[in-house]
């Protein structure tokens, strides 16, 4: 579905991620057979709407939620942020440790699910999580721990395929009621929040990676922690 995905624990490392994942054995399975399946999913490039939105904040830490093969956290890297990036399949994980080597970049890497992380409570300066597979519970747990990563002063950026979520249930097992949506997550905001961004505008879509790459329209939802 995307560069994200929910399950397991935290193994941080900031060269090559270990194998500390003691999530859903299936689950880690079949997001590692999806990598698996391509020398390269993804493009390789940051995704546009990061780019775009984070053109004005000040480098400081960030946390990438889902960061696949890591692009979005090597980019951000370059561009002087202190990095934390979280992901639950191990072959993505190698992948992206290795382009951050390339890069002469260094992440802390997370091999484990959003919700299950442990993760300094209010201490990032930008939360991104960009086409986020995070499964729905309904305690809320993915939308709350988004939020509770957010330092104040600090922002969230939470954007999706436009239209993903009114879609009826997949031959494939795809079912777009498992997983959490920008609106789901900007019903939880309440007035410690500024909402700086929710609309739905043209995908900026890098060359190369073949998925998503059918999507044309993006869901942007930027909100700031005010206190």
């Amino acid at each position: 579905m995307t560069d994200d995905i929910t399950a397991g624990s935290p193994a941080f490392d900031t060269s090559l991620p270990g194998d500390g994942y003691v999530g859903d054995p299936a689950v880690r399975a079949e997001w590692d057979n999806r990598y698996a399946d391509r020398q390269q999913l993804w493009s390789g490039q940051p995704n546009g709407a990061l780019v775009a939105e984070v053109a004005g904040l000040m480098p400081g830490r960030v946390l990438d939620v889902g960061c696949g093969e890591g692009a979005d956290a090597v980019w951000l890297a370059r561009g002087g942020w202190d990095v934390t990036a979280l992901e639950v399949s191990g072959v993505a994980l190698e992948r992206a440790a290795g382009h951050a080597r390339d890069a002469g970049v260094a992440v802390r890497w997370v091999h484990a699910a959003l919700t299950e992380a442990a993760l300094p409570p209010a201490s990032f300066d930008l939360v991104s999580a960009q086409y986020p597979a995070l499964l729905r519970t309904p305690d809320a747990a993915a939308e709350r721990a988004l939020l509770a990563a957010v330092a104040p002063g600090g922002v969230l950026l939470l954007v999706h395929h436009a239209g993903m979520d009114t879609q009826q249930a997949h031959d494939s097992g795809f079912d777009p009621a498992d997983y959490v949506w920008p609106s789901m997550v900007a019903a939880l905001l309440t007035d410690d929040w500024e909402v700086e961004v929710d609309e739905q505008r043209p995908r900026v879509a890098p060359d190369g990676g073949a998925a998503g790459a059918h999507h044309t329209d993006d869901l942007v939802l930027r909100a700031r922690r005010l206190r």
